[in-house]
């Protein structure tokens, strides 16, 4: 298993990637793009790396996909900073497994991989969040260091990156340093 950056050399396996995926809310928030033309999509993934034509309440992040071999099995995506709504609720990592490689501990080590990138950047104190009801995501958290910081209640849509309406759940905010 590697971490790579996105490109046309897995087309077919992201969009297998992406159909496994059916209806289920799709994280990290780049696994939203339209991908019809996927030459586009990763152009505008190159242009977030670059913090280049982003929209309102966005700031730069990073893409990686973790394979083995020609198989996408996972995302995961680095905010390379943070503006103060997506601190409050957001964090600096977002991540998914495949649905059919879940369960297998690929989480941990995506965001291991992922946490590492980050410090190498510079980025010593890391804000990782995830919903209350998601055990899964707060355990592959906990298992890389994060410490719970915080927990909040989502009134309505807080930053634009939470393009999904999710009133009422409850946060946690977890700190990785």
């Amino acid at each position: 298993m590697q971490l790579v950056k996105p490109s046309a050399h897995y087309q077919q396996s992201y969009i297998e990637y992406i159909a496994e995926l059916g209806n289920e809310e799709r994280y990290p928030f780049p696994l939203d793009f339209d991908h019809s033309d996927f030459g586009a999509m990763l152009e505008k993934i190159s242009d977030f790396a670059r913090g280049q034509n982003l929209p309102t309440g966005y700031v730069a992040s990073e893409t990686y996909w973790l394979v083995q071999g020609d198989e996408l099995l996972g995302v995961a995506n680095l905010r390379l900073t943070l503006n103060d709504n997506i601190r409050y609720c957001g964090g600096h990592i977002g991540l998914g497994i495949r649905p059919r490689f879940r369960g297998k501990g690929l989480g941990v080590e995506l965001m291991a991989q992922t946490i590492a990138l980050a410090k190498g950047k510079g980025i010593n104190e890391l804000h990782i969040h995830c919903y209350k009801h998601n055990l899964a995501s707060a355990k592959m958290i906990i298992a890389n260091g994060g410490v719970l910081d915080s927990e909040i209640e989502l009134a309505n849509q807080t930053n634009a990156e939470n393009q999904h309406d999710n009133a009422g759940a409850i946060i946690q905010r977890y700190r990785v340093c």
